[in-house]
């Protein structure tokens, strides 16, 4: 059965194309240096956002019109892995990524919920066979049920968290099976609301536990799965562990995980928590932490996680660049964990909205690797910190001097003089690159 009978393949058709379902920018098979588009950006979609998100709203009911929600229960589920792999095809897409409930209902029991998924990752499995669509990553669902109330592996109940990580081992277990690249966790749960009645210290050594007991677990079953965390800010907890990079990095570094972990970085969880886009790649960049994407954007008009396909140029390039600065993005991937608006419920928009999100990642892509290529940013960075490349700079940064010798050397000074920062002239110059990259087409 076709749940998409109106779109066909979607190709690469040039700027000057009309086609709604082209790519104007997004040539998988175009080189970018010695790689081609496919190979760096390594696109995702998101089972979630893409397959069961009915687009409805704290303010208004569901909106989406999608042909396989005439089903009900493990027939939906069915349904969905059929229209999910129609879509992964035309839309010629390597990667899909998944949380355990997306994919298959939960059970009475933890037990009918493990039959369930086997069921789904069967016919998953069946489909991969065919199809050049991998499994990026999945994760658990620990969030979303009540029983998460208190958090997941965070929880003040020790049940709870039993059974937090009985859905982590069956995610693994899921993990090797389907070839997953890299495995998620999201604490969105794992957090407290006020310290009036929470030990914040034995939540979060029993996270660190937790994270523990995954790596030895994936390395007992032979799983070699990249680890991801992926911070969040505000919601849907007040006070989150895994806040930013910097404070995710602080607690892999406190509980001796640094060297299992890498971050998945998402563009609306950065701005919620006050950093840009780039900000937190490139934290995570210089510290070798730069795992994968979730690539979406939010409003900066709402102060929530609106989940919009990303369609910011400026902030694509600076995203790229990072990425490329990086050496590529490894095991991980640019998964667009968005969603089309919710006037937008056609099943059609599905396609509209992948298509603008790689055409913009596409155009990043292209102008970020001119930037590097000419030394543009790093040019004016290298030349703005030219102080510490000699004398009493150097000396600083080998660590050859001290206060003693610093204060001499300031008491010697007539004047310090400082150069401008030439921002404006920057920004300009990566508008110009921007305009430029697709000028010849």
């Amino acid at each position: 059965m076709s749940y998409f009978t109106n779109v066909n393949k979607i190709n690469y058709e040039g700027p000057k194309s009309t086609n709604p379902f082209a790519f104007k920018f997004y040539n998988p098979e175009e080189k970018i240096g010695d790689k081609t588009m496919e190979e760096i950006l390594r696109f995702g979609v998101a089972y979630w956002h893409t397959f069961t998100e009915d687009l409805s709203d704290p303010f208004g009911a569901s909106t989406a019109i999608r042909p396989w929600d005439k089903y009900k229960g493990m027939d939906l589920a069915k349904a969905r892995v059929e229209a999910a792999f129609e879509f992964f095809e035309k839309l010629n897409v390597p990667y899909f990524c998944f949380h355990d409930v997306d994919i298959a209902p939960e059970g009475s029991t933890l037990k009918e919920s493990n039959e369930n998924l086997d069921t789904i990752v069967s016919m998953m499995k069946d489909y991969m066979k065919d199809s050049k669509t991998k499994l990026l990553w999945n994760t658990a669902n620990n969030f979303t049920h009540p029983r998460f109330v208190h958090g997941a592996a965070s929880s003040n109940n020790a049940d709870v968290f039993a059974y937090a990580a009985a859905k982590v081992k069956k995610g693994l277990e899921i993990s090797k099976e389907l070839g997953g690249e890299n495995y998620v966790f999201w604490g969105g749960r794992e957090g407290y609301e006020t310290l009036l009645n929470t030990d914040m210290k034995l939540e979060m050594d029993n996270l660190g536990r937790f994270y523990h007991m995954a790596v030895d677990y994936a390395q007992e079953i032979g799983n070699d799965v990249q680890f991801l965390i992926e911070p969040k800010p505000k919601e849907p907890m007040k006070h989150l562990y895994d806040f930013d990079v910097a404070t995710g990095f602080a607690f892999l570094q406190n509980y001796n995980l640094q060297d299992h972990f890498k971050f998945n970085i998402e563009a609306n969880h950065a701005t919620l928590a006050g950093h840009t886009f780039e900000h937190e790649l490139n934290y995570a960049r210089v510290n070798n932490m730069l795992g994968s994407v979730d690539a979406n954007q939010g409003d900066t008009l709402l102060g929530w996680d609106t989940d919009e396909f990303p369609t910011d140029l400026y902030s694509t390039t600076l995203a790229m660049y990072e990425i490329i600065k990086n050496g590529g993005l490894g095991r991980g991937g640019l998964n667009f964990d968005a969603k089309a608006r919710r006037g937008s419920f056609d099943p059609e928009d599905l396609f509209h909205a992948h298509i603008a999100g790689m055409d913009s990642f596409a155009v990043g892509l292209r102008v970020a690797k001119k930037l590097v290529d000419d030394n543009v940013l790093d040019g004016i960075v290298d030349d703005r910190y030219k102080s510490y490349t000699e004398g009493i700079g150097l000396d600083i940064v080998e660590g050859k001097t001290d206060f003693r010798e610093l204060e001499k050397h300031a008491l010697g000074l007539t004047e310090v003089k400082n150069e401008s920062g030439k921002l404006e002239h920057i920004k300009a110059t990566i508008n110009q690159y921007l305009l430029q990259a697709y000028a010849a087409d």
